[in-house]
This record gives C-alpha cells, sequence and structure tokens, in this order.
C-alpha cells in the first residue's frame, strides 16, 4: 500500500469565503491570490461571474502554502461550539450538495495525521502519547476507509443514512415503550470524513503543530492496530472515568475483543462489576485511582486544548436541574412531552457504569431512550458529559411528595469511554510508559503493523 491520499469536508453554506496568501491554480488554469467568494445559485457554483458544476484550487510546487477558510465552525452541538478563520494545506476543492456549497481539502493522510493530533490535544503533550495518538488515529481512518470503499463496490455508490444532525444512526425500536438509538460516524456521500468531533478533529494548519506532534506521525509512519488480521476500529473519548466501556454498549450490538471492559489501571486490577446498579452507584459517588484521576494541569493541557479547558470537571462531575429546567430540557430534545418528571431509573448499564438504558417517568408517558448518546443529547442542551450518573432528587415540603423539585446528576468521565481514554494515556506518557504500552492497556490482544512505508 502506498501512502493514501483524505478527503475531508469542512465546511457548507449558500457562500464560502476563502483567500490565498500565495499562488494557488483554479481548475480552469488561472493563477489565484487573494481573498475570493464562491456563491449557491440555482444548482450551481458561482466564482468570478463564472458557473461551475465542481471548482478546484491545487497550489504551485510550494509545501508551505495554504489556503484559508472564514466562518468555520468546530464542536457542533457540543458546548465549545463556535466559528474561527482556519488554515489548510493541499488542495481546496468545492462542490454543490443538498442546495448549498461543501468546501473540501485533499491531503495526505500523514499531514492530515500531523493535524488531527495537534487538534485533538496539545502538541506539547509527551512523544509518547502523541505516538500513540498518531497510531489510533491512522487505524481508525484507515478502517473506515476500508469500510467506506467496500460500501462503494458493493453498491456502485455509497449508502448513506443520514439524522438531521448528520449522525448515522440504528435502526430504532418503540416496541413496549422503548426509543433505542445509537449514532455512529455517518458514511459521507462526497467524502472520507468530515473536520470535526463526529469524525475526527482536524483544522489543518490553524493551530501550529510543534516538532514533537511532527515526529509522532513520522516516527509510527503507516502503523495501525491489529486484532486478527484485520485493522482495528480504534475508538477514543476524553475520559473513561476510571474504567472502560465496551463497543456494544455504545454502537451496533458487534462485540470487539480489543475493546472490553476493565479498569483504568496497573496497579488496581480489580473492577467492580458496574452494570449492578448498587455497585455503579459506588463506584460514580466516589474517585478510585485510576490513570485518568488527575488534577494536574499540566497533564490536563496536553490533552485539552484551551476551548476544552472551559470544562473544569472530568473524572467526576454535577449537574443539577430543577423541575421546570429538566422536564422543558427533555420535551425540547426528545420532542416528547413527559409532563413533569417524576423519575429517571436505570434500566441497563455497561462495563463502566454508563447508562444503555434509562426509563423516564413523567405523569403524562414514561419511555426508556437508549444508547448512551441518545441519554446524553436528551439530558443536556448540547451533550452530558457522559451518560455514567446516578439520581438524586429532592421534594419541597409543600408541594406533591411524588414530583420532585430537583434533579441532581453526579457522574463520571467525558465521552461514550470506549478505547483510549486521552486523560489516562496522557497520564501514562508522563509516567514513563512507551506507546507500545499505552495501547496495549487500552486495546488489549491487539498488535501493531506498518502498513505502508
Amino acid at each position: 500500500m502506498t501512502e493514501p491520499q483524505i478527503v475531508v469536508g469542512i465546511l457548507s453554506g449558500k457562500e464560502i469565503q476563502f483567500s490565498f496568501p500565495d499562488e494557488f491554480i483554479s481548475s480552469d488554469g488561472m493563477a489565484i491570490s487573494g481573498i475570493q467568494q464562491a456563491v449557491y445559485r440555482k444548482g450551481k457554483i458561482y466564482w468570478q461571474e463564472k458557473e461551475y458544476d465542481e471548482l478546484s484550487f491545487i497550489p504551485r510546487q510550494n509545501t508551505s502554502s495554504f489556503f484559508e477558510l472564514q466562518d468555520v465552525t468546530i464542536g457542533i452541538n457540543f458546548h465549545w461550539e463556535r466559528k474561527e478563520v482556519q488554515r489548510f494545506k493541499g488542495e481546496l476543492k468545492i462542490i454543490v450538495e443538498d442546495d448549498k456549497l461543501t468546501a473540501i481539502n485533499i491531503i495526505s493522510i500523514e499531514d492530515y495525521l500531523t493535524s488531527v493530533i495537534s487538534s485533538e490535544m496539545s502538541a506539547t503533550a509527551s512523544l509518547e502519547l502523541l505516538k500513540a495518538h498518531a497510531v489510533i488515529s491512522r487505524s481508525w481512518l484507515l478502517n473506515k476507509l476500508r469500510v467506506v470503499n467496500k460500501l462503494r463496490v458493493e453498491n456502485g455508490e455509497l449508502r448513506v443514512t443520514m439524522q438531521p444532525d448528520n449522525a448515522a444512526h440504528s435502526p430504532l425500536s418503540t416496541l413496549n415503550s422503548q426509543l433505542i438509538k445509537w449514532y455512529d460516524h455517518e458514511a459521507h456521500k462526497n467524502f472520507d470524513v468530515c473536520a470535526d468531533d463526529h469524525c475526527q478533529r482536524y483544522q489543518g494548519i490553524t493551530r501550529a503543530s510543534t516538532p514533537q506532534a511532527v515526529e509522532a506521525v513520522s516516527a509510527t509512519r503507516g502503523e495501525v492496530l491489529m486484532y486478527e488480521g484485520k485493522i482495528c476500529d480504534a475508538r477514543f473519548s476524553k475520559c473513561c472515568g476510571g474504567a472502560f466501556e465496551e463497543f456494544q454498549n455504545c454502537w451496533e450490538n458487534v462485540r470487539h475483543p480489543y475493546l472490553i471492559g476493565q479498569r483504568d489501571s496497573q496497579t488496581e486490577n480489580k473492577l467492580p462489576d458496574l452494570t449492578v446498579e448498587a455497585e455503579a452507584d459506588k463506584w460514580i459517588r466516589t474517585s478510585p485511582v485510576a490513570f485518568c484521576n488527575t488534577q494536574d494541569k499540566k497533564i490536563l493541557s496536553q490533552v485539552l486544548n484551551n476551548y476544552d479547558q472551559e470544562t473544569a470537571d472530568f473524572y467526576r462531575w454535577k449537574v443539577s436541574y430543577s423541575q421546570e429546567e429538566l422536564s422543558e430540557l427533555i420535551h425540547k430534545r426528545s420532542d416528547i412531552d413527559f409532563g413533569k418528571i417524576i423519575d429517571l431509573i436505570p434500566i441497563e448499564r455497561g462495563t463502566s457504569g454508563r447508562l444503555v438504558r434509562l426509563k423516564i417517568v413523567g405523569t403524562l408517558r414514561t419511555l426508556t431512550i437508549g444508547k448512551e448518546l441518545e441519554i446524553r443529547r436528551t439530558l443536556s442542551t448540547s451533550h452530558l458529559y457522559s451518560s455514567a450518573f446516578v439520581v438524586d432528587k429532592e421534594y419541597k415540603e409543600e408541594e406533591e411528595q411524588e414530583i420532585p423539585s430537583r434533579f441532581i446528576l453526579t457522574g463520571a468521565g467525558w465521552g461514550h469511554g470506549v478505547g483510549l481514554c486521552q486523560i489516562g494515556a496522557a497520564v501514562m506518557g508522563e509516567q514513563g510508559y512507551k506507546y507500545e504500552e499505552i495501547l496495549s492497556h487500552y486495546y488489549p490482544g491487539s498488535t501493531i503493523e506498518r502498513q505502508y512505508k
């Protein structure tokens, strides 16, 4: 295999503003520099008073050349969502998609990975952490490209299952008052991956890559995680909360032997059975020893860019809602009127204590929802930190005793908790573990193999 190129969808809109500090060559042979604007009109791209079906711009033979895109949204649907100007190396392509324009960046996988590592976490992280992240990001990407290309070959075109929020999802079940959904990285029709957290956070060269980030990608060039001859679906999240979750509890009901439940520690190997409610309750309300149980700002700053550091709590957290806030929130997020919320009852938990199914009991309706991301989306204006939480209820003496006045969620971790725990891996890197040891800890039974030179 030679090094593949990756096609990344950056942003969409009725118009796209971009600029070239250095000369780029357009698809019709024009040398272009400076500020530009492309506009969608009647199924076409309008640029410089001309009409196009597709438009592309390639840099002259100068590897330091880059282009800029205005108003790129980062953190879509997350609490840190915002717009910014971003810079990218490689080719810029503009296409028509769903009655608007989409800007696409075509770049080599290794350059893409250098950016992803710098975007996902601070490029000042330890070299071993950066190497580990390079391998899992490359593995996830090549695994995804293999699946996407297989779909293209089998169907002649790509099957696309879309949610309004751009997440591929499972068939949902509403049998027996249940609504069970899972969300995964969708199969994009016109590009391989998107640039936001729904795939992997990619921000071009907007944030400077340190020599260590470049070294980490270069030192692991072509390396991927393998299990029984197949590239691993190497998932990762910010903070597991002390225990790993299993793949099938978050996504499709498929068990991956390298994504199994275990404790995030090398000294404390015993993990309580967190699928049992009493054990999960005790685990979440305490602060067990784990790699990711750290308050060390030096370590946290390696994993968390400035906009992530706006969030103060990772390992254990609390969220409080009044009756009015919670009932309005659930109604808005689920589009189902439950009336007043009487209770939130755990029905099923995974290996990390994360809720797989949660029963919402209201005065008008009772419904069990899942899986973990559906629960997190329903109970937050963006995404609840994780679905590993327990619920306490408060009552006002003068009001009806069966209707709580306040719900307090005490929770563990940030994200789905499957695969590599970024904060835990950062601690391992600081403690002197090599990247091979970090990967072996988070993906037990996997091996590292080089796919291309």
